[in-house]
């Protein structure tokens, strides 16, 4: 057995089932891939393979990890980014890129993944030895699944992909283990969660990956306490839910701030607390409680006066115990109270964003065409994502997600052009859902024509392009009719300029997905500018 049919064989051990990328690699090119029963898809770019990937891992909470190929030089230079994305976004996956042949791999200006991509991955190896393939590719599984979910870079210089292992593959699958918090810990910051008077729990994407959702929402209820996420840990925690503030962003709903700064105490479950503009700013003075599965986050940018190491789902777990012990059944009279406060901020937040949720304006003002998606769309049967900058804007505080994973979230290294592959990826992993993505002009134009590759491949995803003409705060105006690009590329596709016509719109688009058909609607909004930002000072 050669190197590329023994790592075919272990991908299948490992539970793969999907294989994406671009050629030239071998694991693509020979057909070994299909021959060990795993799909194989060809993007037209390399970075949408790797950000497929990155979507089946994150919706399966790490359970599934999924492959990545593609040829040595240019296309691992491409791909750069696409796991660079995954890293930032902690999305775990692994990806196998050819190299050059062993004898040039180091010689310059040949691009090296081993060297190049060891500060976006969390390893990265080269394969020089056949006889090292099974502990080789079982390091990647095992630093994928363990731990903080990241990929897994493993390079095959093209030569070695052709040789021969020694003997017979003898490969056992990696595993996947979870630690849990310090006891005595968990009992000293259930005190001191009891004591809180204004408590606020933020939660990240860690309580997705422990599938913790349960034990978030009994620890919210026993606390009854308000519960914000990030933008990675949007739909953790039901945002129709009575105590929801919802998510934490460069634009977010006003009842988060709110009560952000009225909080005498932040407990941050699963997250990181980095310093960045899509996550919450934390008030000065406010005592941080953090948890997280990474020790080297605690005290990273945001100094927490108390902290956990461990899965998020055995930590909440343990805490819900620890305060129901001391509770003993009784209740903290407060739930009644902190609802009505939250819904009485939300809907004067709400009032005041109405007249563009609602505009009858020309161009379409882009707050209509998110609020007919809300108003058209149920949220429990759909998976939603979007692109940086107005698209994630637009969409983030006024979407309402109320099942686990329904949102795929992220924003810390904003990377134009995500959204439709990690839209691909999701209708792939859970087909009966609506998988939506929302793009603007800068992200339609590097990814766009993987649409094509939606097609082609039966993956009847909608997407939205927000069509302004503008990319940022660029002024020279973008051009091009995209809705005749999506009709080209064999996809269903409308161009819509009346506001009265964004509904009917989403409806027909959303019957063609569901006929089979992957469906574009192009709309031509206004340049708007206002985003929802309430003030920490106010």
């Amino acid at each position: 057995m050669d190197v590329t049919h023994a790592i075919a064989t272990i991908l299948k051990a490992e539970g793969v089932e999907y294989l994406f990328g671009f050629p030239s690699n071998p694991l693509l090119d020979t057909g070994a891939a299909e021959d060990a029963g795993i799909r194989t898809i060809v993007t037209r770019q390399e970075r949408t393979a790797v950000h497929m990937a990155d979507a089946i891992g994150r919706l399966s909470a790490g359970d599934e990890i999924v492959a990545f190929a593609c040829q040595h030089g240019p296309g691992t230079e491409n791909s750069f980014g696409g796991v660079a994305q995954a890293y930032g976004e902690s999305a775990p996956l692994v990806a196998i890129p050819a190299g050059y042949d062993e004898a040039k791999t180091d010689v310059d200006p040949k691009f090296n993944s081993r060297v190049n991509y060891q500060h976006v991955s969390k390893s990265c190896e080269q394969l020089t030895s056949p006889a090292a393939v099974g502990e080789t590719m079982r390091r990647a599984f095992s630093a994928a699944r363990n731990g903080r979910p990241r990929p897994a870079v493993v390079e095959v210089p093209k030569d070695v992909f052709h040789e021969e292992i020694p003997g017979d593959l003898e490969y056992h699958p990696s595993s996947s283990n979870r630690s849990g918090p310090d006891p005595d810990s968990v009992e000293e910051i259930a005190e001191v969660l009891l004591e809180a008077e204004r408590p606020v729990i933020y939660a990240g994407q860690g309580v997705h990956y422990a599938k913790g959702w349960d034990a978030l929402r009994e620890l919210a209820e026993t606390l009854e306490a308000p519960v914000a996420t990030s933008l990675n840990g949007k739909s953790s925690f039901p945002e129709t839910h009575p105590l929801s503030l919802g998510a934490g962003s460069k634009s977010e709903p006003g009842q988060l701030a709110h009560f952000l700064r009225e909080a005498d105490i932040i407990f941050g479950i699963g997250c990181s607390f980095t310093d960045t503009a899509y996550g919450i700013t934390v008030p000065d003075g406010t005592t941080v409680v953090h948890s997280t599965l990474d020790p080297t986050d605690i005290d990273k940018d945001v100094e927490s006066e108390y902290s956990l190491v461990g899965d998020a789902g055995l930590t909440l777990e343990a805490l819900v115990d620890a305060i129901a012990r001391r509770l003993d059944g009784e209740s903290r009279g407060r739930f009644d109270d902190v609802a009505a406060a939250i819904e009485s901020v939300r809907e004067e937040w709400l009032d005041e964003w109405r007249p563009k949720l609602t505009a009858d304006e020309v161009p379409i003002n882009p707050y209509r065409v998110i609020n007919e998606l809300t108003t058209v769309v149920d949220a429990e049967d759909a998976i939603i994502t979007h692109d940086a900058g107005n698209p994630r804007d637009f969409l983030a505080p006024f979407w309402e997600s109320t099942e686990p994973l329904s949102y795929v979230g992220w924003g810390k290294t904003t990377q134009l052009g995500y959204g439709l592959g990690l839209a691909i990826g999701a209708k792939i992993y859970r087909p009966e859902k609506l998988c939506i993505n929302i793009m603007g002009d800068g992200a339609i134009g590097m990814t766009g024509l993987d649409f094509e590759t939606a097609v082609r491949e039966d993956i009847p995803i909608l997407t939205i392009h927000l069509n302004n003409y503008e990319m940022a705060s660029y002024e020279t105006p973008f051009s091009g009719d995209f809705a005749d690009i999506g009709t080209a590329l064999g996809g269903y596709a409308e161009r819509i300029e009346d506001p009265e016509e964004v509904a009917p719109a989403l409806e027909r688009a959303i019957e063609k997905t569901e006929a089979g058909t992957p469906a574009l609607l192009e709309f031509i909004t206004a340049k708007e500018t206002e985003l929802s930002r309430p003030d920490l000072e106010e």
